[in-house]
């Protein structure tokens, strides 16, 4: 069963610009896993092919009465921050878990949670206060979903598939990087980790009943997520950057397909809300969440 994650935290120290996403939140996964399971953390530190979560950058909650004003555009993802995120600044981050049994053998961090122990995230400390795992009204990032009950659901009529592309995406080709979300990377992708994690694997041929989609995207940069920076002073060290793209496109079912195929595209859009799409997901790239056009 995948889950979608949101730890709610608040950081007890100054924490700089340069680690909030990428190898740093990485880190930090890793130290809350190993907290329960040495061996888990292990295990998930050294598989470099599937890796059976996804995370995000560090997030800046939009509560009533929180200064926002050095954050561009407080309603979208960020992956990248200009200044330091200062003590007491209400923050979140998503995590999502793509393996049935994942989420039940980190059940005593979420059971045993302790507001007043420290994290380390660089050189700052956090506390974690809060974890949600349901859909929440104010957090459409929180939520949870049995993979039989994600293609049970999914729609078996609907040939537009809209879906947007929150943190920088983008595909390993070759010795090479591109960022144009192309049907067949993106399906691609979504159905790789499908077939990985979910016991009910989709044949690579529905790939092919997806047409060019409708693109409202444009590139972003993002600092190399596996980089581990270190700060000297108030500048961090040089590091180097991935291009990626954000925003959203309409993918168009072409030709007569029939309606088992549609189903299953259908359960990879939803999916991708869990799945992620692209590279490094586990460094905060390629969030990714369908948008869902009302049918006429």
């Amino acid at each position: 069963m995948p889950h979608s994650l949101v730890l709610n935290f608040s950081p007890v120290s100054t924490i700089p610009p340069g680690f909030t996403a990428g190898k740093n939140m990485h880190g930090l996964f890793l130290n809350l896993v190993s907290q329960v399971d040495a061996g888990l953390g292990d295990r998930l530190h050294k598989n470099q092919a599937n890796k059976p979560f996804t995370l995000s950058p560090l997030q800046i909650s939009s509560k009533p009465g929180v200064n926002l004003k050095h954050i561009d555009n407080p309603n979208r993802l960020r992956w990248n921050y200009r200044q330091p995120l200062t003590t007491g600044t209400p923050c979140w981050w998503r995590v999502s878990l793509l393996e049935d049994t994942l989420f039940a053998q980190l059940s005593p961090l979420w059971l045993n949670l302790k507001p007043e122990q420290p994290w380390h995230l660089g050189p700052a400390n956090l506390r974690i206060t809060s974890v949600l795992g349901t859909p929440q009204s104010t957090q459409p990032w929180a939520n949870f979903c049995d993979y039989s009950e994600l293609y049970t659901q999914a729609s078996e009529r609907d040939r537009k598939l809209t879906l947007q592309f929150h943190t920088p995406t983008a595909f390993r080709q070759g010795k090479y990087d591109a960022y144009l979300p192309t049907p067949e990377r993106v399906f691609g992708s979504l159905l790789r980790r499908w077939n990985v994690y979910s016991g009910l694997p989709f044949p690579k041929e529905i790939l092919g009943y997806i047409g060019e989609g409708k693109y409202n995207t444009h590139s972003e940069k993002v600092n190399d997520p596996r980089s581990q920076f270190q700060s000297t002073g108030a500048k961090l060290s040089p590091c180097n950057q991935f291009v990626g793209s954000v925003g959203t496109v309409t993918y168009q079912l072409q030709g007569r397909v029939d309606a088992d195929i549609v189903k299953q595209l259908n359960t990879l859009a939803d999916y991708a809300l869990y799945a992620g799409v692209g590279r490094k997901t586990p460094m905060g790239m390629g969030m990714t969440k369908r948008v869902v056009q009302a049918q006429k």
